[in-house]
């Protein structure tokens, strides 16, 4: 009888053990969970604007540095020349723009005179047709007075002389009513040259524009020679060397921005249809197997890359053997936006780690205080 009650005690402590784990390990069996976590984060290839000798290097490997922190520097000798020159240029610029103004003035006051002319040769015209009306008269009159005895020739012979003097005076108006015209035109078409070649007035002035415009391209580059950190972050894999060659637009360092850290959970596709997002995530570092950082889904991948089918040698088809038998699970790609980080725990790219999703956690109030995974699941 007591051996009897000793193999049920015995079996009830199994039995009671195996709960206890069940139910410690609950968050393992039934939420999504898998190995293969990697720690991610935006690596900024600083790559230089300007080419150029580097004279100052103000990092090293490894380094932190804030957002607006000097990395190197390159030689800004030639580019300050460059503004130099430029700065002239824009001067010369304003200079001839100014002078054609000044033409353009010039221009528009010899419309105004011509014009002015114009007005006087068109009143000079009238002033002869009255004069001779006038002198016509008095020839007439005197001609009807000569045979009355009433006027001598002389008189009659003045007064004929009076109005072909204002004929020709009318013919020499006309003339220079002519020349006024003549003149207007040309004076009207300096004017449409001088404001053709000046452009637009003020800052819009095309030549102006081009001058500021290649002025400050080159106090940009001038501005390019420092390069600085856009981010807070680390340094890393620094090759750089005083006197080094900086080539516009090929990276010269990396930095890993400090506040992009995420973790990238890769599940099997039998998972991924439990996972939504927002759910809670718990990432276990291999680097701190006892410190969870807590976290939630902000994203699935909606794809991976295929090697079956990609092109191959002679531009056939690449096909991988497979066995019937067994079917390999693809892994999909989840991303993990981290909360805030447990004192100590510090991220590095490509570290690693294990990732549990708690399912149906999006919209509410789940304790995420999961301890962390056993060293035998990580």
């Amino acid at each position: 009888m007591k051996k009897s009650q000793k193999t049920l005690l015995t079996a009830a402590v199994v039995l009671i053990t195996i709960a206890a784990v069940l139910l410690k390990y609950w968050d393992y069996v039934i939420n999504p969970w898998t190995r293969d976590g990697q720690v991610r984060a935006d690596v900024i290839q600083m790559t230089p604007r300007v080419s150029g000798p580097i004279v100052k290097l103000a990092v090293e490997d490894n380094q932190f540095v804030k957002a607006g922190d000097l990395l190197f520097e390159i030689d800004p000798r030639t580019f300050a020349s460059n503004v130099a020159q430029a700065s002239a240029q824009y001067d010369k610029a304003k200079d001839n723009y100014l002078a054609q103004q000044k033409q353009v003035e010039a221009a528009q006051a010899n419309v105004e005179v011509a014009r002015a002319s114009l007005a006087q040769a068109s009143s000079a015209i009238k002033q002869a047709d009255a004069e001779i009306e006038q002198n016509k008269a008095e020839y007439q009159r005197q001609k009807e007075l000569l045979p009355q005895k009433a006027t001598s020739q002389k008189s009659v012979d003045r007064a004929k002389a009076n109005y072909q003097v204002a004929v020709q005076q009318r013919l020499g108006s006309v003339a220079s009513l002519a020349q006024a015209k003549a003149s207007l035109l040309q004076s009207e078409a300096d004017l449409a040259q001088t404001r053709a070649t000046l452009g637009a007035a003020g800052d819009a002035n095309a030549s102006l524009r081009e001058a500021r415009a290649a002025l400050e391209e080159t106090e940009l580059n001038l501005e390019f020679t420092q390069v600085r950190a856009p981010v807070d972050g680390y340094v890393t894999n620094l090759n750089l060397r005083l006197g080094s060659q900086a080539v516009a637009n090929q990276p010269a360092l990396a930095l890993v921005d400090v506040n992009s850290y995420w973790v990238h959970g890769f599940f099997k596709e039998t998972l991924v249809e439990r996972i939504g997002k927002g759910d809670k995530a718990i990432v276990t570092l291999m680097s701190y197997p006892d410190k969870p950082v807590t976290g939630h889904v902000a994203s699935l991948g909606w794809g991976i890359a295929q090697e079956d089918g990609s092109t191959g040698e002679d531009l056939l088809p690449n096909v991988s053997p497979t066995f019937e038998w067994i079917r390999l699970a693809q892994r999909v790609p989840v991303r993990i936006h981290l909360d805030a980080l447990p004192d100590g725990v510090e991220l590095r790219v490509g570290t690693t780690g294990s990732v549990l999703v708690v399912t149906g956690s999006a919209d509410s109030d789940h304790d995420s205080s999961v301890p962390p995974a056993p060293s035998a699941l990580q």
